[in-house]
Order: structure tokens, then C-alpha cells, then sequence
């Protein structure tokens, strides 16, 4: 690829799956092979430095048993294919293995001598990006980790949770997900439950952005209906190119435009490709390809990234967070000026999030 004489800019990403990662290594200080560098999957401290990686939303993900994410990879092939849905995981089984991760998060922002900080307000979010100090949000991917009265929410919340999926896909008790299934709309069940709603509104009122990602297309209305913020996919593409239940339709996309939300192109290969396959070999121009499809759809101001790095197979001509500014010399010579791509590359997300924060 030809290279244009820009500027790069720093990288916030609206979803990964590094803690999932390090949890899976089962060992103790798994925090000082992040900050020193593994070399393993796709983030470490030493090649987000590299790659210009800003800051991002770290999601606390629960596995359910039996199923990794290598399994669902091998489910996801043919023309056609429809994952199950795994079965509901409770609260007293999932909040441990929070806590464990969360915990990772926390070790890594104690030992990495201030080069990385666990951010819980607007203004922290832009000091980082001011002073070159990695910014990291905590995450919930699916809410199984909290109760029906909600009591784990409120601590999560003052431990420093600030963005909060109610579901991945497989039910909760709060909401039901979309199965990965191509081709499909994600019209394929029920939304929120009655324990959903009120978690909608305590986030709210608390300050935490709900992401829809992984939410049926019911959830998704009936999310649209309870919360007075923007609405988020945070790791989502547009259904039009890529017919995946996990996709997102026209309509959504002008429901999100309306609210001044924002959606984060994943780099996922199934959700980027026509044929739903996971596939290394795919290019930038198919990337490029969402991102303009986004950008018509919601505006310049609504469309960041999402690379579910750690969680997906990304396109080699990416790999891991080292590619990004590759990603961004693509655009440059795809024609997007400075100004937009500052806004894709980072701003987008900053200024979303602070809307739905509290101040």
C-alpha cells in the first residue's frame, strides 16, 4: 500500500477482549505480561504504545461453559449457518469471574507506572488523551454479573463500571441476544424483560452507556424507548453489506443517527464480509467499504471504532493494534481528511460517552 504523508492520530476503540485473555492464561501476575508484552493475541501494553492506541472500553466477558470462543469460530462456516444460543449464566455464578477480571484491569493501572489509568468521568477520559496515558473503561459484555435488585450494579459502578451490555448473545435476566446466524436479521426473539427496563433506567441514572451490540432488534426499540441517551453499538457494522443477525439495519442505523449515538466498525471478518465467513485475507477496501456506509448513514460525527481485538479474527493487513495506523493511512488515501479521521480515530467516542456519563 502507498503511504501519504499524515499525521496519526491516537486510537480510542470501542470494545476488546484482553481481560478475557489474560484470565484464560490461569496464572498469577498475568498484568505484568500485559504491560511488559507477550507477544500473545492481538493487545499488549508495549504494542498499543506502538500502534497508537489512546484508549478503549475493556469488556469483562463471561464464558459460558464449555463454549470458547475458538468453539463458536468453528460453528461459523457455510453459507448458512445458526450457533445456539448458550443458556443463561446467574449472577452468583458469573460475579467471581468479574471480580477476577476486574481485577486484572485495576493491577494493570497500579503497575504500569501511570502509563495506563481506569477512566470513570469525561474529563478523565480527555486528560488521558491530552497527557499520551493509555485510557481504559470498564465493561460489562452481557450483565450476568448483577442481581435483580441491581445492589452488584451500584458497587460495580462506584469499583468504576461505566459502559454496560445488557446481554451477549444468550439471554439474561435482564434481555435476550441475537444468535450468530447468517443470513438473518436481528429480529430473532424477545428484548428487554421487565428486570431489563429498570436496569435501562438505573444506568441512566447512574451515568452508564448501554451498548446494544449483541441486543435483538426488539431490545434494541425497546432500549430506544426507556433511555434518554445516545444510543451505542459499540462493535456492530451495517446489515446492508454484511447480512449477519449481529449487523445492524437501515432503520437502526437512523435510529442511532437521531439520537447522536455512535457505532464502532468491528474488525471482525464474519461481520465485515457479504458471505458472513471469516476470512484473513480481508482488505482494507472492505473495511473502508463500512466505514463509508456508516458514515452515510449517521454523519461524520457518529462513526468510530469497535475491533474486538483479542475476541475476533481481524484482517491481516491488520493483525493486532500495531495495524491501526495502517488502518488510518488507508483512509487517508481513500480520501478522508485529518479532521474526519480525528474525529473516526477518537473523538467520536469522547464526546458520546461524556453525553452519557454522569458529570
Amino acid at each position: 500500500m502507498d503511504e501519504i504523508n499524515a499525521s496519526i492520530q491516537p486510537v480510542f476503540d470501542g470494545h476488546n477482549d484482553v481481560l478475557l485473555r489474560l484470565l484464560l492464561k490461569h496464572k498469577p501476575n498475568v498484568e505484568l505480561d500485559f504491560i511488559n508484552g507477550d507477544g500473545k493475541g492481538q493487545l499488549d501494553l508495549p504494542r498499543m504504545l506502538e500502534g497508537k492506541f489512546g484508549g478503549g472500553i475493556f469488556a469483562i466477558y463471561i464464558q459460558s461453559p464449555g463454549v470458547d470462543l475458538g468453539t463458536l469460530d468453528d460453528l461459523m462456516q457455510g453459507a448458512r449457518y445458526d450457533v445456539p444460543l448458550s443458556p443463561l449464566i446467574m449472577s452468583k455464578d458469573a460475579l467471581p469471574v468479574a471480580l477476577e477480571m476486574a481485577a486484572i484491569l485495576f493491577r494493570i493501572e497500579k503497575s504500569s507506572n501511570g502509563a495506563f489509568k481506569v477512566c470513570r468521568t469525561a474529563s478523565d477520559l480527555r486528560h488521558c488523551f491530552a497527557t499520551g496515558t493509555i485510557a481504559a473503561v470498564m465493561h460489562l459484555e452481557g450483565a450476568e454479573p448483577i442481581d435483580a435488585n441491581l445492589d452488584n450494579l451500584e458497587v460495580l459502578y462506584q469499583a468504576g463500571l461505566r459502559s454496560l451490555g445488557p446481554v451477549w448473545s444468550r439471554p439474561t435476566i435482564f434481555g435476550h441476544g441475537v444468535p450468530f446466524r447468517f443470513p438473518s436479521t436481528g429480529d430473532t426473539g424477545p428484548g428487554l424483560t421487565d428486570a431489563g427496563q429498570a436496569l435501562i433506567r438505573a444506568c441512566d441514572e447512574l451515568g452508564i452507556a448501554i451498548d446494544l451490540s449483541h441486543m435483538t432488534e426488539k431490545g434494541f426499540w425497546e432500549v430506544a424507548e426507556t433511555s434518554k441517551n445516545p444510543l451505542i453499538a459499540s462493535h456492530s457494522n451495517p446489515h446492508a453489506i454484511c447480512p449477519h443477525a449481529r449487523n445492524l439495519t437501515d432503520k437502526q442505523l437512523d435510529a442511532i443517527a437521531e439520537t447522536g449515538g455512535i457505532v464502532g466498525v468491528n474488525f471482525a471478518t464474519c461481520f465485515l464480509n457479504p458471505d458472513g465467513q471469516r476470512d484473513p485475507t480481508t482488505t482494507f477496501e472492505m473495511m473502508l467499504r463500512h466505514i463509508d456506509y456508516l458514515v452515510s448513514k449517521l454523519g461524520i460525527d457518529h462513526v468510530g471504532f469497535g475491533s474486538d481485538f483479542d475476541g475476533a479474527m481481524v484482517p491481516n493487513v491488520i493483525t493486532d493494534v500495531t495495524g491501526l495506523p495502517k488502518l488510518q493511512n488507508a483512509m487517508h488515501l481513500h480520501g478522508y481528511d485529518e479532521t474526519s479521521i480525528k474525529k473516526i480515530t477518537h473523538d467520536n467516542w469522547l464526546n458520546t460517552l461524556a453525553k452519557c456519563w454522569s458529570p
